[in-house]
Protein backbone atom coordinates (compact mmCIF):
# COMPACT_ATOMS: atom_id res chain seq x y z
CA UNK A 1 0.00 0.00 0.00
CA UNK A 2 1.30 3.61 -0.65
CA UNK A 3 1.23 6.17 1.78
CA UNK A 4 -2.11 8.25 2.41
CA UNK A 5 -2.23 11.66 3.67
CA UNK A 6 -5.24 13.05 5.61
CA UNK A 7 -5.53 16.49 6.71
CA UNK A 8 -7.79 17.40 9.42
CA UNK A 9 -9.29 21.22 9.64
CA UNK A 10 -11.54 23.78 10.62
CA UNK A 11 -12.20 26.89 13.33
CA UNK A 12 -11.19 26.47 17.06
CA UNK A 13 -12.52 24.55 18.95
CA UNK A 14 -14.54 22.22 15.90
CA UNK A 15 -12.48 19.03 17.60
CA UNK A 16 -9.74 18.11 15.08
CA UNK A 17 -7.77 17.02 18.09
CA UNK A 18 -9.93 14.38 19.39
CA UNK A 19 -11.48 13.42 15.59
CA UNK A 20 -7.47 12.73 14.56
CA UNK A 21 -7.06 10.50 17.46
CA UNK A 22 -10.26 8.77 17.31
CA UNK A 23 -9.50 8.29 13.24
CA UNK A 24 -5.94 7.23 14.11
CA UNK A 25 -7.34 4.47 16.60
CA UNK A 26 -9.82 3.12 13.91
CA UNK A 27 -7.15 3.01 11.44
CA UNK A 28 -4.53 0.97 13.61
CA UNK A 29 -7.53 -1.32 14.59
CA UNK A 30 -7.26 -2.45 10.87
CA UNK A 31 -3.44 -3.05 10.70
CA UNK A 32 -2.33 0.07 9.14
CA UNK A 33 0.49 1.89 10.34
CA UNK A 34 -0.50 5.64 11.45
CA UNK A 35 0.93 8.49 11.88
CA UNK A 36 -0.50 11.32 13.76
CA UNK A 37 0.72 14.52 13.96
CA UNK A 38 -0.19 18.46 13.96
CA UNK A 39 1.03 21.72 12.22
CA UNK A 40 2.81 23.86 13.30
CA UNK A 41 4.31 21.86 16.39
CA UNK A 42 4.52 18.29 14.11
CA UNK A 43 8.74 18.48 14.63
CA UNK A 44 10.90 20.57 17.36
CA UNK A 45 11.39 23.27 14.81
CA UNK A 46 7.68 23.55 14.59
CA UNK A 47 7.06 23.91 18.30
CA UNK A 48 9.57 26.58 18.92
CA UNK A 49 8.11 28.58 15.57
CA UNK A 50 4.58 28.15 17.77
CA UNK A 51 5.88 30.04 20.70
CA UNK A 52 6.98 32.81 18.60
CA UNK A 53 3.23 33.48 18.78
CA UNK A 54 3.10 33.89 22.03
CA UNK A 55 5.81 36.00 23.16
CA UNK A 56 4.78 39.31 24.52
CA UNK A 57 4.87 42.64 22.39
CA UNK A 58 4.24 43.31 18.81
CA UNK A 59 2.00 40.56 17.02
CA UNK A 60 3.87 39.20 13.99
CA UNK A 61 2.25 40.45 10.67
CA UNK A 62 0.23 38.40 8.54
CA UNK A 63 3.40 37.83 5.82
CA UNK A 64 5.22 37.18 9.04
CA UNK A 65 3.02 34.56 10.15
CA UNK A 66 3.03 33.26 6.80
CA UNK A 67 7.28 32.76 6.26
CA UNK A 68 6.45 31.06 9.60
CA UNK A 69 4.40 28.91 8.99
CA UNK A 70 5.94 27.68 6.29
CA UNK A 71 9.08 27.35 7.59
CA UNK A 72 7.51 24.58 10.26
CA UNK A 73 5.63 23.22 7.07
CA UNK A 74 8.63 22.70 5.06
CA UNK A 75 10.52 20.51 7.82
CA UNK A 76 7.48 18.88 8.60
CA UNK A 77 7.34 17.77 5.32
CA UNK A 78 11.05 16.61 4.94
CA UNK A 79 11.11 14.92 8.56
CA UNK A 80 7.78 13.21 9.24
CA UNK A 81 5.55 13.36 6.59
CA UNK A 82 7.58 12.22 3.38
CA UNK A 83 9.23 9.25 4.94
CA UNK A 84 6.01 7.98 6.57
CA UNK A 85 4.38 8.27 3.25
CA UNK A 86 7.58 6.58 1.86
CA UNK A 87 7.46 3.73 4.01
CA UNK A 88 3.18 2.94 3.12
CA UNK A 89 1.52 4.45 6.35
CA UNK A 90 -1.34 6.53 6.89
CA UNK A 91 -0.88 10.06 8.38
CA UNK A 92 -3.20 11.89 9.86
CA UNK A 93 -2.42 16.03 10.32
CA UNK A 94 -4.21 17.95 12.79
CA UNK A 95 -3.92 20.94 10.64
CA UNK A 96 -1.85 21.64 6.74
CA UNK A 97 -1.31 23.83 3.84
CA UNK A 98 -4.96 24.69 4.00
CA UNK A 99 -5.12 25.88 7.51
CA UNK A 100 -2.33 29.01 6.08
CA UNK A 101 -4.83 29.82 3.27
CA UNK A 102 -7.61 29.99 5.35
CA UNK A 103 -6.09 32.37 8.95
CA UNK A 104 -3.72 34.74 7.21
CA UNK A 105 -5.58 34.46 3.30
CA UNK A 106 -8.85 34.92 4.02
CA UNK A 107 -8.60 35.96 8.12
CA UNK A 108 -5.53 37.82 7.91
CA UNK A 109 -5.71 39.79 4.67
CA UNK A 110 -2.56 38.05 2.78
CA UNK A 111 -2.72 37.44 -1.16
CA UNK A 112 -3.90 33.56 -1.44
CA UNK A 113 -2.11 33.34 -4.84
CA UNK A 114 1.64 34.19 -2.64
CA UNK A 115 0.34 31.56 0.30
CA UNK A 116 -0.54 28.79 -2.93
CA UNK A 117 2.90 29.32 -4.65
CA UNK A 118 4.83 29.52 -0.86
CA UNK A 119 2.71 26.31 0.07
CA UNK A 120 3.83 24.53 -3.07
CA UNK A 121 7.45 25.59 -2.09
CA UNK A 122 6.83 24.45 1.35
CA UNK A 123 5.55 20.90 0.51
CA UNK A 124 7.19 19.92 -2.14
CA UNK A 125 3.92 18.86 -3.71
CA UNK A 126 3.07 16.53 -1.48
CA UNK A 127 -0.76 17.46 -1.20
CA UNK A 128 -3.52 15.30 0.71
CA UNK A 129 -4.96 12.35 -0.43
CA UNK A 130 -8.39 13.63 1.80
CA UNK A 131 -9.26 16.93 3.54
CA UNK A 132 -11.67 16.56 6.29
CA UNK A 133 -13.10 20.09 7.17
CA UNK A 134 -14.72 20.19 10.27
CA UNK A 135 -17.80 23.01 10.36
CA UNK A 136 -18.70 24.71 13.25
CA UNK A 137 -20.04 28.51 13.87
CA UNK A 138 -17.06 29.90 15.41
CA UNK A 139 -18.78 31.15 18.50
CA UNK A 140 -19.77 28.09 19.01
CA UNK A 141 -16.42 26.69 18.71
CA UNK A 142 -14.66 29.85 21.09
CA UNK A 143 -17.03 28.50 23.52
CA UNK A 144 -16.18 25.04 24.25
CA UNK A 145 -12.40 26.07 24.51
CA UNK A 146 -13.23 28.78 26.86
CA UNK A 147 -12.36 26.87 30.06
CA UNK A 148 -8.59 27.03 29.25
CA UNK A 149 -6.08 29.63 28.61
CA UNK A 150 -6.45 30.95 25.07
CA UNK A 151 -3.76 30.87 22.43
CA UNK A 152 -2.28 34.17 20.13
CA UNK A 153 -5.17 32.91 17.90
CA UNK A 154 -8.04 31.63 19.83
CA UNK A 155 -7.41 34.91 20.80
CA UNK A 156 -8.78 36.64 17.62
CA UNK A 157 -11.83 39.16 17.43
CA UNK A 158 -14.98 36.95 16.29
CA UNK A 159 -14.79 39.05 12.88
CA UNK A 160 -11.18 36.97 12.24
CA UNK A 161 -12.82 33.53 13.13
CA UNK A 162 -15.63 34.26 10.59
CA UNK A 163 -13.52 35.11 7.73
CA UNK A 164 -11.63 31.68 8.73
CA UNK A 165 -14.79 29.67 8.86
CA UNK A 166 -15.76 31.25 5.54
CA UNK A 167 -12.74 30.86 3.86
CA UNK A 168 -12.15 27.01 4.70
CA UNK A 169 -15.76 27.17 2.84
CA UNK A 170 -14.28 28.24 -0.37
CA UNK A 171 -11.68 26.24 -0.23
CA UNK A 172 -14.55 23.53 0.22
CA UNK A 173 -16.20 24.28 -2.52
CA UNK A 174 -13.24 24.85 -5.30
CA UNK A 175 -11.50 21.27 -4.44
CA UNK A 176 -15.02 19.04 -3.51
CA UNK A 177 -12.78 15.71 -4.54
CA UNK A 178 -10.43 16.59 -2.10
CA UNK A 179 -12.49 18.35 0.76
CA UNK A 180 -15.35 16.67 2.84
CA UNK A 181 -17.50 19.16 4.94
CA UNK A 182 -18.83 17.72 7.88
CA UNK A 183 -20.68 19.27 10.88
CA UNK A 184 -18.66 19.62 14.08
CA UNK A 185 -22.20 20.66 15.52
CA UNK A 186 -23.31 16.83 15.72
CA UNK A 187 -22.70 14.84 18.27
CA UNK A 188 -19.29 13.38 18.76
CA UNK A 189 -19.93 10.00 18.02
CA UNK A 190 -21.90 10.74 14.84
CA UNK A 191 -19.14 12.71 14.20
CA UNK A 192 -16.86 10.07 14.28
CA UNK A 193 -19.11 7.80 12.28
CA UNK A 194 -18.99 10.30 9.14
CA UNK A 195 -15.25 10.53 9.33
CA UNK A 196 -14.63 7.03 9.06
CA UNK A 197 -17.32 6.69 6.17
CA UNK A 198 -15.00 9.56 4.50
CA UNK A 199 -12.07 7.41 4.97
CA UNK A 200 -13.26 4.14 4.25
CA UNK A 201 -14.13 5.77 0.70
CA UNK A 202 -10.87 6.80 0.04
CA UNK A 203 -9.51 3.69 1.28
CA UNK A 204 -11.65 1.83 -1.25
CA UNK A 205 -10.78 4.20 -4.10
CA UNK A 206 -7.00 3.18 -3.51
CA UNK A 207 -7.65 -0.85 -3.41
CA UNK A 208 -9.72 0.05 -6.47
CA UNK A 209 -6.55 1.73 -8.40
CA UNK A 210 -4.52 -1.25 -7.50
CA UNK A 211 -6.62 -3.33 -8.77
CA UNK A 212 -7.55 -5.23 -5.61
Amino acid sequence: MRGLLITVEGVEGSGKTTHCKRLGQWLGARGLEVVLTSEPDGTPLGSAIRGLFEQDGVAPTPLTQTFLFMAARQQHVAGVIRPALARGAVVVSDRYADATLAYQGFGGGMELETIRDLNALATGGVMPDLTILLDLDPAEGIRRISDRPLDAFEKMDMGFHHRVREGYLEIARAEKNRVVVLSAAQPKDALHAAVVRAVEGLLLKQEVGRGA
